[in-house]
């Protein structure tokens, strides 16, 4: 069914640097900056200097992979004492999200609670620029980032306007040193975001396009990137992919694979990227039946053979996972089969993803999909 007549709003960065050296292109749009802060993590604050900034120039380097309020309210801190005419993120999707928060509220007087939910960041002077070193979220496309609370392991979502970059850069050289398993978790991440945009209830035919370029980007390059960590024409495949799978996320978002896969990132620590790795084949197999011609369609994109039925489908995307090195079972990542139930009443509980699914989903179907993933 055509969805072409629905109404959306696509939001993209103002100005897109990809290719091998786009790093070096920061320093030269940003002339004006005389207090950059660049907000990394231990990893990647290696690569500051390849941005080419000049003046005073301030670095958080201990943003953690999966930040919460409190590691966020720090940072905070350390910005307004800097007082920046400019944010650079330069890291992952965590990394990113944060500097995004930090742009909008470092010289405002909104606190991170008040402008949870759409549309309720009041606005931003500071530049943003958005320097992605892996392949996975695509958060230097989108106007979403989360943040994780302490007290209930729930992820706090902002969406606005105001959180896009002003400059975004995709250099395949900065994920050269990222190792083969996060190449490879980040990767099907990506994908995810695609897969579930595209069998969304609220897909459109736009972000249709974008996440066929995604998937299939990552049927091509995904193994090639993983295999071969400075392949650097794979590497700008899967960024490609990533920045596609983010755009799909700002009309459209994810849907019950995302959902379920936040409670492991919360209560197992499990990086976003792996998380979702391990649900994909459940939840691609899940809508099948509701949704038989796309399933097909990322099928056949990414390689998966005799993949017709439910079960043929989940094993064949089981096995893609699992090729690329990735440890699908939740028990070989330390949980406990007992804790299932009350984290399928977590994610079943995460409305703003489980109504975009095209095939609704219960409680007990969640906790059974995490029984089969255990």
């Amino acid at each position: 069914m055509s969805t072409m007549d629905r109404l959306i709003t696509i939001h993209q960065p103002k100005r897109l640097e990809i290719g091998v050296g786009a790093a070096a292109k920061v320093g030269n749009w940003a002339v004006f900056a005389k207090r950059p802060l660049v907000i990394a993590s231990g990893p990647t604050a290696q690569y500051v200097e390849k941005l080419g900034l000049s003046g005073d120039i301030a670095v958080i380097a201990d943003v953690p992979p999966e930040p919460n309020l409190p590691a966020f309210e720090e940072v905070l801190a350390q910005a307004r004492a800097h007082e920046p005419d400019l944010i650079v993120g330069l890291g992952g999707g965590s990394v990113l999200d944060i500097a995004k928060l930090v742009a909008a509220l470092w010289n405002g007087d909104q606190t991170l609670p008040e402008v949870v939910g759409p549309n309720k960041v009041a606005g931003r002077t500071t530049p943003l620029v958005q320097v992605a070193t892996t392949a996975g979220t695509g958060s230097e496309a989108g106007i979403r980032a989360l943040v994780t609370d302490p007290e209930t392991k729930s992820k706090l979502a902002v969406e606005s306007p105001h959180l896009i970059a002003d400059l975004a850069v995709l250099d395949p050289e900065l994920t050269y040193s990222v190792p083969s398993a996060v190449t490879a978790a980040t990767g099907v991440d990506a994908m995810a975001h695609c897969v579930e945009a595209f069998t969304n209830i609220k897909a459109h035919d736009l972000i249709d396009g974008y996440a066929r370029m995604g998937f299939g980007l990552v049927g091509k390059y995904l193994k090639r990137a993983v295999e071969d960590g400075s392949d650097s024409e794979a590497r700008a495949g899967m960024m490609l992919a990533s920045y596609y799978g983010g755009i799909c996320l700002g009309p459209v978002n994810t849907a019950a694979g995302h959902a379920l896969a936040y409670p492991l990132g919360t209560r197992l620590s499990l990086p976003h990227g792996l998380a979702n790795a391990i649900i994909f084949p459940h939840v691609l197999a899940f809508n099948q039946p509701v949704a038989p011609e796309k399933s097909a369609e990322v099928a056949n994109a990414l390689g998966l053979k005799n993949a017709g039925s439910q079960d043929a489908l989940k094993a064949a995307a089981f096995e893609f996972c699992r090729d690329l090195g990735i440890e699908m079972h939740l028990k070989a990542h330390g949980a406990n089969e007992a804790d299932l139930g009350a984290w399928a009443e977590e994610a079943h509980a995460i409305r703003r993803l489980m109504d975009n699914n095209p095939r609704e989903m219960s409680v007990d179907q969640v906790h059974a999909i995490y029984r089969d993933a255990f």
